[in-house]
């Protein structure tokens, strides 16, 4: 028989039971996974990390688009699933299946672009990982469609916050199209969205040179209160501000109060462009202590 997603996931799950903890919902609509081949470009000879892949729906129009790839999974089932149906492409290396926890594990250096469907509950440390290390590579991901919009904050104020200001320091991020339950097996109770991040430098283009980490635990501080003012939430140095070599409290403290008369001080979180974060975490740090 052909191999097609619907194929691979019935006979997966056939054999496998679905693990829900690990977030398990397997796409199996040709459609949404050709527009996320379609999102991730010319994938021709280019090496793609996938994350979680399951029993290889996606995995296979990644190999049928030409490309080489890495496929992360930590469940036991879906890898013998993978070594048993794949073994050819295995074989011929061009596929190459890792045993282990995405958040943890260790990832090829050589990477051109990171195409996944990602189970939903380590999305946000998935995206932290990726800033980390391969922050310079373009990704193709499918999220939930609230978490999409956090991303790229889609919605003005409303999603505005720690998550999609930290990656707009590294990220465009486009949302693509939408993917109602009915295109998975089992079934999510919501509705996903595929996105594309661009990697861009944002601190090298507005000839910043603020530490990543002070943003965003500045972000992080604010948006932990949206109704309140941005001075009176940033009295107190974030927790975890001594990790950041050169800061203290006192720094801090003296810092925020150098600030006090700022405009941009009397504003509310989710009133602030990011570029206007960018202006307030530069006027920190050029605070010597």
């Amino acid at each position: 028989m052909e191999r097609d997603a619907r194929f691979l996931v019935d006979l997966h799950r056939d054999h496998h039971p679905v693990v829900r903890a690990l977030g398990q919902h397997y796409l199996v609509d040709t459609s949404v996974l050709n527009a996320g081949i379609e999102l991730a470009g010319d994938l021709s000879q280019k090496h793609v990390l996938e994350i979680g892949c399951g029993p290889g729906s996606l995995t296979h129009h990644l190999l049928r688009a030409g490309a080489r790839v890495s496929a992360v999974e930590i469940d036991i089932g879906s890898l013998k699933h993978m070594q048993s149906h794949f073994d050819e492409e295995i074989a011929s290396e061009q596929l190459n299946l890792i045993e282990g926890d995405a958040l943890t594990v260790e990832w090829p250096t050589d990477i051109d672009v990171v195409v996944a469907n990602i189970p939903y509950q380590i999305s946000s440390p998935l995206l932290e990982r990726m800033q980390r290390e391969i922050r310079t590579i373009p990704a193709v991901l499918l999220v939930q469609e609230e978490f999409a919009e956090r991303m790229a904050m889609a919605l003005g104020p409303l999603d505005r916050g720690p998550l999609g200001l930290s990656l707009w320091l590294d990220y465009d991020i486009e949302i693509g199209r939408r993917v109602p339950p009915s295109c998975f097996s089992p079934q999510p109770r919501v509705t996903s969205c595929l996105v594309r991040l661009e990697p861009i430098d944002r601190l090298a283009t507005l000839e910043s040179e603020i530490d990543r980490r002070l943003f965003r635990q500045i972000t992080s501080q604010c948006f932990s209160d949206r109704r309140r003012k941005v001075r009176n939430l940033l009295k107190k140095s974030p927790r975890r501000l001594s990790r950041i070599p050169g800061w203290h409290r006192n720094r801090w403290q003296e810092a925020i109060r150098s600030l006090q008369e700022h405009p941009l001080m009397d504003e509310r979180p989710d009133m602030l462009e990011p570029e206007e974060w960018l202006d307030i975490c530069t006027l920190i740090s050029m605070f010597e202590a």
